[in-house]
């Protein structure tokens, strides 16, 4: 409370805000959400690793399939990471489904199959943290618990005021200060619930429904018109951009795939060769002799089609893809063991590949 009153908060604002967004959310908020209605940790964890950096129209689909093959813990654990990763395929951030199937087989090896509800003990948990464990915890057991996400960050800079980019260590710090000094004494599920709904649905980064936000009449973004100003954007850096050759090798109906190494970019996933990857010490302006060299090992050049370019945006670069279309006329057989396979066109539907790959792979 002290540092509720230090950042300007008036004695009992807390209870005035939580009660707020807490009768908010039970007339208005989201009730029909697929992971809603339960106690079950196994679903609301499940889908709250999804909706981790993703919306929740894109979630729901890959939510269902996954329920549909992995309705417990135990059958995620159980299940070999390539089936989960191909299941994951196109929802992105690719890291968050290897510490999915990581974090089902510690809960299921160490935890009897039952999630915990200390809060320190869930965020110790692969690809849960803080804010995400105090979600599970209070949605799954009705711990009182602070969450701290995206949305939430949003919604608190705007209601009072907070400048600095939220993301900073200071103003983050000074946020969770906040989110735990705000919690109500009861209703936690509807409170949290509440402000995931407030700033996924009201109080958006664009065009926020102020007038439909159960929390205009104190919020200082509002008053003195800083809306479109909080919270502070994060300091912005040009992007570096990076190129890659990227082959789509055929032969017979098949296209030649690579299984990624488990970590680094699109860890676990197959991806089509890369020219880079095969000889690493290539320039981006590649000859055709460079190219027969690197397919040597994979059969006889028939034909070479340059498809166009386009580009991948990553959090941290510019990924621009130079794609190479190659057809075979004649295939050598492989060196065993080997990252690189051939796959059935028919089979790369069901495959777990990167956006870019299955985009380009689509649009031959």
């Amino acid at each position: 409370m002290k540092r509720l009153v230090e950042h300007g908060l008036a004695t009992g604002v807390e209870r005035h805000f939580s009660e707020g967004v807490i009768r908010w959310q039970k007339q208005h908020g989201r009730h029909e959400l697929p992971w809603q209605g339960t106690r079950d940790a196994y679903r609301i964890w499940l889908s709250e690793i999804m909706l981790q950096q993703t919306q929740v129209a894109t979630v729901i689909p890959y939510y269902a399939r996954f329920l549909a093959r992995f309705p417990d813990i135990a059958a995620l654990a159980n299940a070999p990471v390539e089936e989960v990763m191909a299941l994951w395929s196109g929802l992105g951030y690719y890291t968050r489904a290897r510490n999915l199937h990581r974090c089902a087989q510690i809960v299921v090896a160490e935890h009897d199959g039952r999630f915990p509800s200390d809060v320190e003990r869930l965020a110790s948990l692969p690809g849960i943290g803080r804010s995400t464990a105090a979600a599970i915890a209070a949605f799954a057991y009705g711990t009182r618990a602070a969450i701290l996400d995206g949305n939430v960050k949003r919604v608190f800079c705007r209601a009072f005021g907070i400048d600095g980019f939220p993301g900073s260590v200071a103003v983050e710090r000074r946020l969770w200060e906040m989110a735990a000094g705000l919690l109500p004494a009861t209703d936690i599920e509807s409170y949290t619930q509440g402000l995931m709904d407030l700033g996924a649905t009201i109080c958006t980064r664009s065009h926020p429904r102020c007038t439909a936000c159960p929390l205009a009449l104190q919020c200082v973004a509002h008053a003195s018109h800083r809306t479109a100003e909080l919270p502070a954007r994060k300091p912005r850096k040009a992007l570096p951009e990076k190129s890659t050759v990227m082959l789509v090798v055929e032969y017979r109906g098949a296209i030649l795939m690579e299984q990624r190494p488990p970590s680094g970019i699109w860890g676990g996933l197959l991806s089509l060769p890369e020219l880079g990857r095969l000889l690493p010490s290539v320039p981006t302006e590649v000859g055709k002799k460079v190219l027969l060299s690197a397919l040597a090992e994979f059969g006889e050049v028939h034909a070479i089609e340059a498809l166009g370019d386009f580009v991948h945006v990553f959090t941290h670069y510019r990924l621009r893809v130079i794609p190479l279309r190659i057809r075979l006329s004649r295939r050598f057989p492989q060196a065993s063991p080997s990252s690189y396979q051939w796959v059935p066109k028919k089979k790369l539907a069901s495959a777990a590949l990167p956006a870019p790959v299955r985009k380009l792979l689509d649009g031959r």
